[in-house]
């Protein structure tokens, strides 16, 4: 303890000096938070929107159906295997869907469109396909992607004719009300997709209890391979297709690991900073306290505890400037996650939202921090300032008495 209270005193001597290092490590760490937080923010932005509404974290399929899209290639007893993969705990929902291509008419022009049947209850949930449609579908009723409702000239209440090929070879043919046009952030389904109710689109297109895909979400994105495995293994899944998102999305997996890279380039300037402003410090004390040393080795001080004691003046330095910069660092990323990043304001304007693979892009996202992330830039100074103690405290431990005290 009396090393301790004497490394804290020493520390102070120059409160000017000690306060400029103080204010740059706090800098450091503050910027390295806030850019964190903004980067898992733009990472987990990115991952919820790929996966959110339209890839899940994992997918199940009847074989070969991703290539060629047949009708016919389809996951049989749906309702089975859907309720085996709500009892996982990993899971937090599941939904079934049908693809089928078909021609829609308001008139005597016809269009191509995708038709998708979804289970309405799964899909209005948050982040899902069709998030904030207050619509509830009955029999015979639609929702239409608003691109191509324009383009088709569809308003709400207007009925169509769908007509197609269902699963058994026969003609599905039909007409429907489109209740509303929908905007989903799923560009395709936007400009071509025509939504129904699974089980209407079970009956329009012969597939009675039947679905070509199964969307899963887990609970946490890094439960997804282990999730993988067991599904595999279950006899339920024997003959199906499972695949996880990084499979599905490789291109996303890319970007992400970007994202993780310019971290790891982020936390290399904080060590810098750190080393910068604690080397600065210690050394310029060792070389004031030379005569100090000297008289303290002539009075029995070991050399080791003239050590640890610089080694605790630099550990206390970053401690002080991390703890402080963490403050600031952890306010901004919660004060910017509860007000949220608005990229369209901060270039001057402009559309408030993108499209990429697919996609439609909201061009806000909100920082976010994790206990992790603070303990490792922590972590990060205090291993940074032992480093940068190194060399004055080599130099304090070589000192000889009489030529310190001469100093």
């Amino acid at each position: 303890m009396t090393s301790v209270r004497i490394a804290w005193r020493n520390l102070w001597r120059n409160g000017r000096r000690t306060t400029l290092a103080l204010l740059a490590i706090g800098l450091s760490v503050t910027l390295v938070l806030a850019y964190n937080g903004m980067l898992r923010g733009y990472s987990d932005w990115m991952l919820e929107t790929i996966t959110g509404p339209m890839l899940g974290h994992v997918q199940v399929h009847a074989p070969k159906w991703r290539e060629t899209r047949d009708m016919d290639r389809t996951l049989d007893d749906v309702e089975s295997l859907v309720a085996a993969l709500r009892r996982d705990p990993a899971v937090v929902d599941v939904n079934a869907r049908i693809y089928a291509p078909a021609l829609a008419a308001l008139g005597e022009e016809g269009f191509a469109v995708i038709v998708i049947g979804v289970d309405l209850a799964e899909e209005t949930r948050p982040q899902r396909l069709l998030t904030g449609a207050a619509q509830t579908l009955g029999p015979g009723q639609v929702l239409m992607g608003d691109q191509l409702a324009r383009q088709m000239g569809v308003k709400a209440g207007d009925v169509i004719a769908l007509v197609g090929q269902a699963a058994d070879g026969s003609l599905a043919n039909d007409l429907f009300t489109v209740v509303a046009p929908a905007r989903t952030a799923v560009d395709f389904i936007n400009r071509q997709g025509v939504i129904m109710s699974l089980d209407q689109a079970q009956t329009l297109f012969a597939m009675p209890g039947e679905a070509h895909e199964i969307m899963v979400h887990a609970r946490h994105p890094e439960d997804v391979p282990a999730l993988v495995d067991r599904l595999r293994a279950l006899p339920a899944f024997r003959g199906t297709e499972i695949l996880d998102w990084k499979t599905l999305a490789p291109q996303m997996v890319a970007l992400i690991g970007i994202v993780q890279i310019a971290w790891w380039l982020v936390l290399v300037l904080v060590f810098v900073a750190a080393a910068s402003g604690v080397a600065n410090t210690m050394l310029m004390a060792t070389f004031e306290r030379t005569h100090e040393f000297g008289m303290l080795l002539a009075l029995g001080t070991t050399p080791r505890r003239l050590v640890w004691m610089t080694t605790l003046e630099a550990v206390a330095l970053g401690l002080i400037g991390a703890a402080c910069g963490t403050a600031a660092g952890v306010a901004l990323v919660a004060w910017t996650h509860r007000t949220g990043v608005d990229f369209a304001r901060l270039t001057g304007g402009g559309p408030s939202e993108l499209t990429s693979f697919g996609m439609i892009w909201s061009l806000t996202f909100y920082p976010t921090l994790l206990p992790v992330d603070v303990v490792r830039v922590i972590a990060a100074v205090v291993i940074t300032s032992l480093l940068a103690a190194a060399w004055p405290a080599i130099r304090v431990a070589r000192l000889q008495p009489a030529r310190a005290l001469r100093d």
